[in-house]
């Protein structure tokens, strides 16, 4: 399983990231509420894009900002984003969002190539954007 690697459980929603790549190949899995979980695919786009995929810009400060969808993505208790995080090799910053707020985020880490930008929404799940 990669490093990042996101895995839901069916049974009771639960989301997981791997953090350390494991050794055992694609034949590793990992179970909740007695089930296999299900490995999360990022998405990049598709007819809903303009409200799920992450837009990220750099700012004059040199932090990211972070904007869930080029039209917002709504932030009601049944449909929201959950997280929004930046990956730039080793580093990671992820930052919890929550209804009724704005579906965006300030990060410390500069906006260059290579840094993926990743959101989480609690019905369409996983969408990624890499630079």
């Amino acid at each position: 399983m990669k490093k990042h690697s996101i895995l839901k459980c069916a049974g009771c929603g639960a989301v997981v990231e791997v953090l350390d790549e494991c050794s055992c190949g694609e034949n590793c899995t990992f179970t909740c509420c007695g089930k296999e979980m299900t490995l999360m695919e990022p998405k990049t786009a598709d007819t809903a894009k303009e409200k799920h995929v992450p837009v990220p810009s750099a700012q004059p400060s040199g932090e990211t900002k972070v904007v869930v969808g080029s039209t917002l993505h709504p932030m009601l208790p049944e449909h929201y984003i959950e997280w929004i995080e930046i990956i730039d090799g080793p580093r990671t910053e992820r930052q919890h969002l929550a209804p009724g707020g704005a579906p965006e985020a300030l990060f410390q880490l500069k906006l260059k190539p290579g840094v993926v930008v990743r959101e989480y929404c609690n019905i369409h799940g996983l969408w990624e954007v890499k630079i």
